[in-house]
């Protein structure tokens, strides 16, 4: 065999070892890329346990003048950063100067989610308060400006912030929201104002309410009831304003509620369990994704209209 034939094949064998090794080269790339764009920056001890939280300060920020922060929690299965970018926060934070900040709930063996009852449940309410001290501590945040919201199962969280931390939490918005926890369970009473966002074709949490593939042993609440108990709540006026905002989207509020806590319902007929005017998510997962509202601008302008009342 000639030296040019050898160097020929080591050649050809050198390519083909290449192009094996590519795939891997590639996932272990793609690996590093994600848990870059992924990893959280905060973490605290909370209940005995390690908790984490992904923050935004916008560089606006102004140390000397009270800053809204705003608490947005992902759904179950989800994590920080995909919140983050399905929701789009930060633009509005950038836009408007408040901070931003996307918890994360306990993962463990299975799917990081926000637990609905028993111990679990106070752990997690224990942990977004002992963050919202955690942030007060670090940065100028208005006392009276905190707000929540959250897609599914973080939505049914902002729910049980409502009920919980009505005295540190002004308002809450909930979208494709889960709810685990019977409208009895909230004790509290105190209007909180609340807007919700919700698809007519949602597969996850039925408009209409009912059992799904998620939890086939759970029967969840119709929307539209959902949202006049909390107007009862609210103490609002029987006969709320329906209005067409899109094409595909109406409006239904509340109005003449105790201490202005109005309570406001946008309906996306066709949409599914999705963040309307957000980055869509997979479609044959979680259906379509309306483009005919801005569930966060809506819910910023929202939130912007009601203050926590001073003690």
């Amino acid at each position: 065999m000639t030296t040019t034939t050898m160097k020929s094949r080591k050649r050809v064998l050198g390519a083909v070892l290449v192009l094996i090794g590519l795939p891997v080269v590639l996932a272990l790339v793609e690996a590093v890329s994600f848990y870059v764009l992924n990893r959280n920056n905060g973490r605290i001890v909370s209940s005995g346990q390690k908790r984490e939280y992904l923050l935004y300060v916008p560089r606006s920020y102004d140390r000397t003048k009270p800053t809204p922060l705003v608490i947005s929690m992902h759904g179950a299965g989800g994590w920080p950063a995909q919140q983050m970018d399905v929701s789009q926060w930060n633009r509005l934070a950038d836009e408007y100067g408040f901070i931003v900040v996307y918890p994360s709930g306990i993962g463990g063996a299975g799917p990081r989610i926000w637990r609905g009852r028993g111990a679990g449940l106070v752990r997690d309410v224990r942990f977004i308060s002992e963050l919202i001290d955690t942030l007060k501590a670090a940065y100028n945040i208005d006392p009276t400006r905190i707000y929540a919201n959250g897609l599914s199962n973080g939505g049914g969280m902002a729910f049980v912030l409502s009920c919980t931390l009505s005295d540190r939490i002004a308002a809450v918005g909930m979208v494709a929201s889960a709810h685990i926890l019977p409208w009895s369970w909230c004790a509290d009473h105190r209007p909180v104002p609340m807007i919700a966002f919700h698809g007519t074709a949602d597969r996850t949490t039925p408009y209409g309410g009912g059992r799904s593939w998620v939890a086939r042993d759970h029967q969840f609440p119709s929307i539209p009831t959902w949202t006049a108990n909390w107007a009862r709540r609210n103490q609002c006026g029987t006969n709320p304003v329906e209005s067409v905002v899109a094409a595909d989207v109406t409006r239904l509020e509340y109005t003449n509620c105790a201490g202005g806590a109005a309570v406001a319902l946008y309906t996306v007929q066709g949409g599914g369990h999705t963040w309307p005017g957000g980055k869509p998510m997979p479609e044959w997962l979680v259906g379509s994704t309306s483009n005919g509202i801005d569930a966060t601008t809506q819910m910023w302008a929202f939130f912007r209209d009601h203050r926590l009342p001073r003690k």
